[in-house]
């Protein structure tokens, strides 16, 4: 089995693949940037025995990260649980990628993984968007990594408007079916809705444009894709599991003979 970590600003996600690349489960933590290593442990042993499996299963892991303070304390951790030391995604990993970008560490690994699996997986040219924090948008021509493009994701907008409108309460996002709001919260998310619908079509556009080709595929993943793109013009496939599924195929790439 191997065992595939992701940390992210506000979660951290914890998937367990079979040999042949089978997801057996997948689960979400609350990201704690001050984690203790005993804590750390304490929970990944929780998250296998929620799910019915066995730490003493896993034949290597691989971990990402965009919370540096903690990567070391996971690394630390799984190789205590496991016995190995995990493969972290960063310089040096083998990711069959040809990533034209000026200081490639400054490409975050989330970016990285999603970007491997959408090579494997999909018809390129692909852009991919990964909706989280920010969004990230990323072309990638055959196993060419061309660039991306980052704005502030929807939380964050939402977070920005109720801090900065007095008269603005803090809300959660939730489906609107017009853009006629007729109260304050539905005005919101529908500005929020529209708004970013709109955005993400002019910057798959302007994607293209940049690269000279159109896109074979647009795949999505985060936690806002799918009330998001349903709202697009553009065909957007939803992946849930991409990040993941990207990870799973570092460790292949980086550990077959």
């Amino acid at each position: 089995m191997i065992l595939a970590i992701d940390i992210g600003n506000i979660r951290t996600t914890i998937a367990l693949f079979t040999e042949e690349g089978t997801l057996s489960f997948q689960s979400e933590l609350e990201t704690d940037a001050k984690i203790t290593d005993d804590r750390c442990a304490i929970d990944l042993m929780g998250v296998f025995h929620l799910y019915r499996a066995k730490l003493e299963t896993v034949d290597g892991a691989i971990l990402s990260s965009v919370v540096p303070p903690i990567t070391g304390t996971y690394a630390r951790t799984l190789r205590r649980l496991t016995g190995k030391p995990p493969l972290v995604v960063g310089p040096g990993l083998k990711t069959g990628l040809n990533i034209k970008a000026e200081i490639h560490n400054q490409l975050g690994s989330d970016i990285v993984a999603s970007a491997v699996a959408a090579s494997v997986l999909y018809p390129t040219p692909a852009i991919i968007i990964n909706s989280r924090t920010a969004v990230t948008f990323s072309y990638l021509s055959g196993n060419a990594f061309e660039g991306c493009a980052i704005m502030p994701g929807i939380d964050i907008a939402l977070e920005a408007l109720s801090r900065n409108g007095a008269q603005l309460p803090q809300i959660s996002m939730a489906q609107v079916d017009t853009p006629l709001g007729r109260n304050t919260v539905d005005s919101m998310r529908a500005g929020v809705l529209y708004g970013y619908s709109g955005a993400f079509d002019r910057v798959i556009e302007s994607l293209e444009e940049a690269a000279g080709a159109p896109a074979a595929t647009v795949v999505a993943t985060g936690g806002r894709a799918p009330a998001l793109y349903r709202m697009c013009r553009r065909e957007i496939k939803y992946d849930h599991d991409l990040l993941v599924k990207g990870l799973y195929h570092l460790y292949r790439k980086n550990t077959r003979r």
